[in-house]
C-alpha cells in the first residue's frame, strides 16, 4: 500500500492517499464501458519521462496513471506521489505519451489529417455508487473525502470492479476541446455546426465511440 505525503516537492503539492480504497470522484455524464480491478492504468508502476513546463526532462523510475481523476502518480523512495499537473507538458511511458490537457491527462487515439484525437480514463463514479448500493456484500459505506466498506467476502483488491468511463477530447484550431455538441457549438463556425449536426445523424453516431469521433474530426476540422 503506497502513501502520499504532505510536503512541497519539485511535482507540487502532493496529498495523502491509499490506492486500496476509493476516493470521492467528480460527476462525469458519459457511459461507462468497461471495468477494472485496479485504481491505475498499468498494473505495475513503469519508467517514464515527465516533460515539465520549462523545458526539462525528470527521468523516473516507477510512474502510473491515476484512474481516479487520469493525474500522474510517481514512486520517490517509499512514497507514493500526486503530481501536479500544472507543472508538466506531457508524460512518456514505453507503450505510448499522455498529454496534459486542462486537468487530465490523455493519450492520441489518432490523427486525422494531422489534427488529433485523445482519450483521458476514468472511473465513473456514478456508476459505482449504483455498483455500491446494490451490492449486498458492501456493508458501513460512508462518502465523504474517502469511501470506505467492510465485507466478509472482500478480502483484496482484486475482488473491486470500477467502471471506467473514456473521455474523448479533439483538438480544433490549436486548442483542447471536449468532445460534445455544446463545447465544440462555441468554438466551430456556422458551416462546421452544420457538418458537425449531419454527422450527428447518422445511425450509430455515438460520442463515446472513436470511429465516430474520428469521422466528426475529418469534417469540421
Amino acid at each position: 500500500m503506497y502513501t502520499i505525503n504532505t510536503k512541497n516537492k519539485v511535482m507540487g503539492m502532493v496529498r495523502s492517499f491509499s490506492l486500496f480504497y476509493l476516493f470521492t470522484f467528480l460527476p462525469l455524464t458519459s457511459v461507462a464501458q468497461t471495468t477494472t480491478t485496479s485504481l491505475t492504468v498499468y498494473q505495475s508502476f513503469q519508467p517514464a519521462t515527465i516533460h515539465l513546463n520549462d523545458g526539462r526532462q525528470l527521468k523516473v523510475g516507477f510512474a502510473n496513471i491515476f484512474l481516479k481523476n487520469s493525474g500522474l502518480l510517481y514512486i520517490s523512495g517509499q512514497e507514493t506521489k500526486e503530481a501536479n499537473l500544472k507543472t508538466l507538458t506531457k508524460v512518456d511511458f514505453k507503450d505510448r505519451t499522455y498529454y496534459r490537457i486542462d486537468s487530465v491527462l490523455a493519450y492520441q487515439v489518432d490523427t486525422v489529417n494531422h489534427q488529433p484525437l485523445y482519450c483521458a480514463q476514468r472511473i465513473d463514479v456514478v456508476a459505482w455508487r449504483g455498483m455500491l448500493v446494490n451490492n449486498r456484500q458492501l456493508t458501513n459505506i460512508e462518502l465523504g473525502d474517502m469511501v470506505t466498506y467492510s465485507a466478509a467476502e472482500l478480502t483484496n483488491q482484486q475482488d473491486i470492479h470500477f467502471p471506467l468511463i473514456n473521455v474523448y477530447y479533439l483538438q480544433i484550431n490549436g486548442k483542447y476541446v471536449l468532445a460534445h455538441e455544446r463545447n465544440l457549438k462555441r468554438v466551430l463556425d456556422k458551416e462546421k455546426r452544420r457538418l458537425m449536426t449531419s454527422v450527428m445523424s447518422e445511425p450509430g453516431f455515438s460520442w463515446t465511440s472513436e470511429a465516430s469521433l474520428l469521422k466528426l474530426l475529418k469534417y469540421i476540422q
